[in-house]
């Protein structure tokens, strides 16, 4: 029978992890040390993503699927499961929680039985994901939980992580009425990082200073935008200024090292205009 792509890629992993022909590398590597090059993989999906680069995105995807054969083959070495079984569970997954789509075998409902509105499907999602963490609570498959947040998954960036215990949080009926009154909050929160750092306590600061990235994280929250994607965007913008305020130096005779801190703002202002303007 003819392999196909996903066949051929399940038995290379494997052969790359036979300890007497394999890749050494491969064959050294645990859940934790790979561990981190999932993540990283992860961020390098939503970098493509980012910059609307589809054909990185095709390659960044496959890095991605890399990952999860690896850590399947290790399981599957340790015996706890296989590839194969991550699938089947992920199908499953797929019925249970979109019963506005399918019924409990899989298959379609009619045409008109779907919900169409986005925020009815979110809130049936969450009632379905709630009742799969009380299951596996109440079978012993993990630990209950430490709180009423404590899933929120501990690995997140902080950023990703701020925003969604809010939004956990705000489904118990714990939320600021609207954007504005986040707006206040944050204003708040300033405040109390200038007290701080009149005060030269470095460890309120650092906690102040917190307090004030998470009620940012709010903020993008009530305001509908993703804080993890708004950062990046914003790097992004710095760095692209940045590297044209360098270039306008250079073009004035000048560099970063030799420019002092006002021949600086001026240019960082022009790349400013600049860019606007175009």
């Amino acid at each position: 029978m003819t392999d196909t792509p996903m066949r051929t890629l399940l038995r290379l992993m494997e052969q790359l992890r036979d300890p007497r022909r394999g890749c050494a590398w491969d064959v050294a590597q645990t859940f934790a040390s790979i561990g981190p090059y999932t993540l990283e993989e992860a961020y390098e999906v939503a970098d493509a993503i980012a910059r609307d680069d589809l054909d990185d995105l095709r390659d960044e995807l496959g890095d991605l699927l890399l990952q999860v054969i690896f850590h399947a083959r290790m399981a599957e070495e340790a015996g706890a499961f296989g590839f194969e079984d991550v699938a089947r569970g992920l199908a499953a997954k797929l019925i249970r929680r979109h019963p506005h789509v399918f019924d409990a075998d899989g298959n379609l409902l009619p045409a008109d039985a779907p919900i169409r509105d986005p925020e009815a499907v979110k809130a049936l999602w969450e009632t379905v994901k709630a009742e799969e963490r009380r299951v596996k609570a109440a079978s012993g498959r993990q630990a209950a939980e430490p709180g009423p947040l404590g899933s929120v998954a501990q690995a997140l960036p902080a950023l990703t992580r701020a925003e969604k215990i809010s939004r956990r949080a705000a489904g118990y009926g714990f939320d600021w009425a609207d954007a504005v009154q986040v707006v206040a909050k944050v204003r708040e929160e300033t405040e109390e990082v200038e007290q701080a750092l009149a005060s030269g306590d470095r460890t309120e600061l650092a906690e102040e200073i917190g307090d004030l990235l998470f009620s940012v994280a709010n903020l993008a929250r009530h305001a509908g935008v993703d804080p993890e994607a708004a950062l990046r965007a914003g790097n992004a913008k710095f760095e692209r200024r940045f590297a044209a305020m360098a270039s306008r130096l250079e073009a004035a005779g000048s560099t970063l090292a030799d420019s002092d801190l006002a021949a600086m703002e001026a240019a960082w202002l022009a790349a400013k205009r600049a860019e606007r303007g175009a």
